[in-house]
């Protein structure tokens, strides 16, 4: 069998030869917040079930997700959804054939992280009642 360590082929490439860009950051929070999602189901489910239960663990859960700590959660979550959706539309954008070229990764990538944000914040605005 032939030695093939020394054979002169280039190595695979490691994350030490990689520039972390805004795309590598985008794939990896896009992976990120369908996990979140997948957790935050989870909280919806026990919502549900909660109100299709008692009265007491209804308000159980409300006093939960009303407390600081369940708002904030679900102000992370409000954000891992669109953010999400907004990086599924730009991975959809692309599986149509557009949007490849290395300025317009990077704008969509800027523009979905910037339109996450802005739209939750909207979204949290508006629930809350502020104007």
């Amino acid at each position: 069998m032939a030695d093939t360590r020394n054979a002169g082929r280039p190595l695979s490439p490691h994350l030490q030869i990689y520039r972390g860009g805004l795309t590598m950051l985008m794939s990896i929070v896009h992976r990120i917040t369908g996990v979140a999602l997948y957790a935050g189901t989870l909280l919806l489910v026990w919502w549900l079930t909660a109100a299709a239960t008692s009265d007491q663990n209804f308000d159980m859960v409300q006093a939960v997700f009303g407390s600081w700590l369940g708002r904030l959660v679900l102000f992370g979550f409000t954000w891992a959804l669109i953010h999400h959706t907004l990086g599924g539309i730009r991975h959809l954008v692309w599986d149509v054939g557009h949007g490849f070229a290395l300025k317009d990764v990077e704008m969509s990538a800027r523009l979905t992280l910037a339109a996450s944000v802005i739209l939750t914040i909207i979204v949290w605005a508006v629930a809350l009642g502020v104007s």
